[in-house]
């Protein structure tokens, strides 16, 4: 380009027929070249990306695409705390997935398995803590509030299919059709059917652990857990303590070190044994149910546990039959439930959803788990356990002496202890079977 005509011309303080000029010219054509040109091209070279990549992102979604004005809603999700937060992740999936925001769900309060009518809701935010949520899973999921829909009215209903017929292929198949660009005119796409825990899954172990890991509880749920700790702790404190002053002719020295403790997901209530038996004859199997006395017996082979020691037996009292469950123990064993631990009232105060959740952290907190690999509530206290010493790199997870170990009480092992069986989550399994529904496989 001769540009000698205009050589006496000045651009932004340049002479257009300078050399400075010219590399201006030169950076502005570079910039218009790459913001309009390359959008249409990917990968190196201008090729466009393999199918097989998009289908890929669109069943995985995507970190940035979440469209936060396109929205789904779910069925108000009930069962169990554990069956709920699983239900509750596997929206989120599908949300993820349809690269919608997912509208906050009620959970229940209650517990009823076939009255569903009679099931109380609770809003989510009443259980977990909603901004938290969105901060930690920023990108990856994200909630709404109904409050931020401009017309309630603009809805595509999504009817999940049942029965033995409706496969994994074919509900794919459905959420695939949903995610296709032509419903991006409907603002959202209302899912109807049955409890999101019993959806067909899709997803790895670890999606579900992302989402597990933005679930934070608001802090009236998690303050009465830190009281029961703390109970759990000064009791173990004051036995310990004697201990030592008789083996010091009277003498103590104070420790700055929690007071260890054992927590026991002892499942021997009534609507349990009901179900792990059912369970036991459909599968063929004969570890699923435990005794209190197998417990009891699991728990004082543990290794390496330093005596005396509390025990929390996490236990649904309502449900109860067996009233003999603090006899029996093994010296050095100090069982405690609530009523004995004097935290009763804590607890009576809650719905049984609260009273479940608090349960749980205090099971999640304890030095060492024990628990039945066939309950959800113990499957997901060892999934984030298992989160736990990954995150601080722990490189032998199933040996004797790693941090917060956790066990199966109900699995039989070859070893000469006849203790419970070591057990972690598998973060690299492709479906989230084990802990939905139990499993005998533990990973150690």
């Amino acid at each position: 380009m001769d540009l000698s005509p205009y050589k006496h011309l000045r651009f932004l303080g340049l002479n257009v027929n300078s050399a400075a000029f010219k590399c201006l010219v030169l950076l502005v054509a570079a910039f218009v070249f790459t913001t309009v040109m390359l959008p249409s091209f990917s990968g190196f070279g201008g090729i466009a990306p393999h199918k097989s990549a998009i289908v890929h992102g669109l069943l995985m979604g995507s970190d940035s695409g979440i469209k936060k004005r396109r929205f789904i809603e779910v069925p108000q999700i009930v069962w169990g705390l554990n069956n709920q937060k699983i239900a509750f992740a596997r929206a989120c999936l599908t949300a993820r997935m349809m690269n919608r925001t997912l509208l906050m769900p009620s959970l229940s309060a209650s517990l009823f398995y076939k009255e569903v009518d009679l099931l109380k809701p609770i809003s989510f935010d009443k259980v977990f803590k909603f901004e938290k949520f969105n901060s930690l899973c920023d990108g990856f999921v994200q909630l709404g509030r109904y409050s931020e829909l401009s017309n309630r009215s603009d809805v595509a209903v999504l009817e999940k299919g049942t029965g033995r017929k409706w496969t994994n292929e074919r509900d794919l198949d459905q959420l695939r059709q949903f995610s296709n660009d032509s419903y991006d005119a409907y603002e959202t796409i209302k899912v109807v059917g049955k409890n999101p825990f019993l959806w067909h899954d899709h997803w790895p172990v670890s999606d579900y652990a992302r989402v597990f890991e933005c679930l934070v509880l608001v802090d009236e749920i998690s303050n009465e857990a830190d009281r029961v700790v703390s109970r759990i702790r000064e009791i173990g404190r004051r036995f310990s303590s004697e201990v030592e002053s008789l083996q010091n002719g009277g003498s103590t020295e104070s420790s700055v070190e929690p007071v260890s403790y054992i927590a026991v997901h002892m499942r021997i209530e009534k609507d349990w044994m009901i179900h792990c038996k059912k369970q036991e004859q459909r599968l063929h199997l004969s570890e699923i149910c435990s005794s209190k006395q197998e417990i009891m017996e699991k728990v004082d082979r543990i290794v390496g546990i330093k005596r005396p020691i509390v025990v929390y037996l996490a236990v649904a009292d309502s449900l109860l039959e067996d009233t003999s469950i603090l006899e029996g123990w093994k010296e050095g064993l100090l069982p405690f439930e609530k009523k004995k631990l004097g935290v009763e009232e804590i607890y009576k105060k809650h719905s049984y959803l609260i009273q479940s959740a608090i349960d749980y952290e205090v099971c999640l907190r304890a030095n060492v788990f024990v628990g039945n690999s066939f309950s959800t509530f113990s499957s997901l206290v060892v999934l984030e356990r298992t989160q736990k010493m990954i995150r601080i790199g722990t490189s032998t997870p199933c040996s004797s002496n790693a941090r917060w170990p956790s066990y199966a009480y109900n699995i039989r092992t070859d070893s000469r202890s006849k203790g419970p069986q070591r057990w972690m989550t598998n973060m690299s399994d492709t479906s989230l079977l084990a802990i939905s529904y139990g499993s005998n496989h533990t990973s150690c």
